[in-house]
């Protein structure tokens, strides 16, 4: 294979020109060779790493996550244990967000099985959001920080290792904010 442009590069992988100028900043790829004029060149080995990055992602992986799973991906002494520790962490971390999932849809469905849906001005679903307890569940404040963590045009701060972070508190993660949310209408019905 050639060496081809970004704009190649990018439909070959099913990805954006500006999600491969992303993960070149983020280090997840190396950065490109450039022709005289300045373009971006990619070979078959970075549209290897291109590939691996999209299907990591589809997955959920973060890209914390991904940079480890290449660095195991380009490290011929590798342990398969330490890939399945990655995978096994994006398991928990879906697996959690589908039970808060899974509680967020039971209050919504519950919410409008109580709404008449009718003509009149009366609505138990904007009755029971106005009514939503004035106290904040417990870590909130921690999960509005994980909602603001990154804004367009801005980067995403380093982040400690892995195990540096276990030991320190666990963030709330927005989902679960929004499922003490959730469970406070639940509790306020019952």
């Amino acid at each position: 294979m050639q060496r081809i442009n970004i704009g190649d590069a990018a439909a070959t992988v099913g990805i954006t020109p500006k999600m491969i100028r992303h993960y070149e900043s983020l280090g997840l790829i190396p950065e490109a060779e450039r022709t005289e004029a300045g373009y971006r060149l990619y070979g078959e080995r970075e549209i290897a790493m291109l590939r691996f990055i999209r299907q990591a992602r589809s997955l959920g992986f973060s890209m914390e996550q991904i940079g480890a799973l290449m660095s195991l991906w380009n490290d011929p002494d590798r342990h398969s244990s330490d890939v399945k520790q990655v995978a096994l962490e994006q398991l928990a971390g879906l697996e959690q967000r589908q039970k808060e999932l899974d509680l967020m849809r039971g209050t919504l469905q519950g919410l409008v099985a109580r709404c008449r849906g009718d003509a009149s001005a009366h609505c138990a679903i904007l009755q029971t959001l106005a009514d939503a307890p004035a106290s904040l569940p417990a870590g909130h404040g921690r999960a509005i920080k994980a909602l603001k963590e990154v804004r367009p045009g801005e980067r995403r701060p380093q982040r400690a290792p892995r195990a540096a972070r276990a030991l320190a508190d666990a963030p709330v993660s927005a989902h679960a904010a929004l499922s003490a949310w959730s469970r406070s209408f639940s509790q306020a019905a019952a």
